[in-house]
């Protein structure tokens, strides 16, 4: 996946060992082969994603593809989505929602907050590779301001 022909790194927030290894293996088999930068907590990957002082600047350069669990130990998937959505650094990042919640007031918050995809786990692989390549395709023609 590259964006205006650069590499986008692939940040994945996922405090399951077991759900990590089996999202890394469904993106590999998409045929992406991009860096994927994991987190197993939302404190680390916002400190990633928005830098430790929240400004957002630190990701203002970079293609970032964000795969978000909601259900993590320090704090919720939707506050992390919140706070990446509402910087003006990050917030046209793509985010992709993979989580065990299907509770359809939770999936309407996270798509009123800005998430691109909502995927509910156990994934199904044929619908989770057909959301990569489209978030590929996606990257392909995004243009930057």
């Amino acid at each position: 996946m590259k964006a205006v022909g650069k590499e986008v790194t692939i940040v994945m927030v996922e405090d399951d060992e077991g759900h990590a290894r089996l999202i890394e293996k469904n993106v590999r088999r998409a045929g992406v082969s991009n860096e994927i930068v994991p987190f197993t907590n939302g404190t680390e990957a916002l400190d990633y994603v928005l830098g430790t002082d929240r400004s957002g600047k630190v990701s203002e350069d970079r293609y970032l593809l964000i795969l978000l669990d909601l259900n993590l130990p320090d704090m919720s998937g939707t506050d992390i989505l919140d706070q990446i959505k509402s910087n003006p650094h990050t917030r046209r990042l793509p985010v992709v929602i993979l989580t065990t919640t299907d509770d359809e007031r939770e999936i309407q918050r996270c798509y009123d907050l800005g998430a691109n995809v909502y995927i509910t786990k156990p994934v199904d692989y044929d619908n989770f590779a057909n959301a990569i390549r489209q978030l590929g395709l996606f990257f392909s023609v995004m243009q930057i301001p």
